[in-house]
């Protein structure tokens, strides 16, 4: 049996108003539950799944697969409800649907390849317009007209026709073609970052920057060539970048290229402590053009990849996490030099981040011109967490110990000499 056609607003109200359509309403609420059902079994299935996956998002409702299933059993309940009674409640049921989809899709690609910006709020809301009013335009017999009226709305460039028609269609192909694109990216991505830590976490995010630019740019040519652009002028469009690069952009150049010799040959790392230029802090980020350095403070440092490369770097975790450190202190020329050292000692050992395997080192520095000065050197495995915070404490307890054995630590000694210089 055919579907009958409904051309007005009153044909829809007279087909919805038959008892046919609550057989199609229980049609669709089994596929719901029926999605719902297998949707849950696959996300089962996936037990190491991201909270924000996009397959199935936060809840099972709130991914893509849900919403495809949704879709393809409706679809099916479609085709074989239509052959023993005429359908009313599919024909809005299958547009809403698709819309849900597309917006569904849209939405959760950009969230995961993107952060939450203006942009991306403003791109998911144009996303959801967009598939709305096509669905409005679909249900209500109108899309077919309004298509035939842009259709006549061209212009010839060069040698080409275009029409506003052409131009739509082109441009939702191509945000279809980079959705696409950057999906695929995005599950590379989470793929290969999943468990990884340390150097292999650097040369992981090294593909997977790679991998990303690669569909972009592959995405971006098949976008332009569904709008109509001859991907041939592009030649010198390329020439043109290229020429661009070797004058203007040598710097860009120079950061994307170290960018990536540094995911290579992991030299640093992420969750590495460095100093760069004066300033030291846990590399939190290493981008294709920049790397950030987050220091103790707060501060964060934004350092274009070509500093490290050509510059000296150090680096406290990249052959071994301990760090060695010291702390000055002059005693009276009349201290006893053993119990100043055990007292040194004892306050190093008291402080849980000093290892004990390397141990806590004492040496008598100099003879200095007001005392004797005393050097206590220490291990720690743990730089990330600061170093002036651990010095205070060990600092703290040599004065408090110092104090209590009535170790005098002296003040600066200076000698007068007085000339007596006769009246003659």
């Amino acid at each position: 049996m055919s579907e009958p056609a409904i051309a007005d607003l009153e044909g829809w109200l007279a087909a919805l108003s038959q008892t046919s359509v609550l057989i199609e309403l229980g049609a669709l609420l089994a596929c719901g539950v029926l999605a719902w059902l297998l949707a849950r079994l696959v996300s089962k299935a996936f037990v190491e799944r991201e909270l924000n996956s996009i397959m199935f998002g936060r809840r099972i409702v709130d991914g893509v697969l849900f919403p495809a299933l949704l879709l393809c059993l409706a679809y099916a309940a479609r085709k074989l409800l239509v052959m023993s009674m005429p359908l009313a409640l599919f024909k809005l049921a299958i547009p809403v649907l698709i819309s849900l989809l597309v917006i569904r899709l849209g939405v959760k690609v950009l969230q995961a390849a993107f952060n939450d910006t203006p942009l991306i709020r403003l791109l998911e809301r144009s996303i959801s317009w967009i598939a709305w009013l096509a669905m409005v335009l679909w249900v209500s017999g109108l899309l077919p007209l309004v298509m035939d009226e842009l259709d006549q709305i061209s212009w010839a460039v060069g040698g080409a026709q275009l029409s506003v028609r052409k131009i739509i269609e082109g441009t939702l192909t191509a945000g279809l073609v980079l959705i696409i694109s950057l999906w695929i990216s995005s599950a590379i991505e989470a793929r290969l970052l999943r468990k990884a830590t340390g150097g292999e976490l650097s040369l992981r995010k090294a593909f997977s920057n790679a991998a990303r630019a690669l569909l972009m740019f592959v995405g971006l040519l098949l976008a332009l060539s569904a709008v109509g652009i001859d991907l041939t002028a592009l030649s010198v469009l390329g020439g043109a970048i290229g020429v661009g690069i070797g004058f203007g952009l040598q710097k860009l150049a120079a950061n994307y290229v170290s960018g990536f010799v540094i995911l290579a040959e992991r030299s640093m790392r992420i969750g590495d402590s460095v100093q760069v230029d004066n300033f030291s802090g846990v590399i939190t980020e290493i981008n294709a053009r920049y790397t950030v350095i987050r220091s103790l403070s707060g501060r964060e440092s934004i350092v274009p990849n070509e500093m490290l490369i050509t510059s000296r770097v150090e680096n406290l975790s990249l052959a071994d996490p301990k760090v060695w450190q010291s702390t000055n202190v002059s005693v009276a020329y009349d201290s006893d030099v053993d119990l100043v050292s055990r007292l040194l000692m004892q306050a190093a050992a008291a402080q849980e981040r000093v290892l004990a395997d390397p141990g806590p080192s004492v040496v008598l520095l100099a003879f200095g011109a007001d005392g004797l000065e005393f050097r206590l050197g220490y291990w720690i495995g743990d730089p990330e967490n600061g170093s002036d915070n651990l010095r205070s404490l060990i600092n703290l307890d040599i004065l408090r110990l110092l104090r209590e054995h009535h170790i005098e630590i002296p003040y600066p000694q200076r000698v007068i000499h007085q000339r007596v210089v006769s009246a003659a």
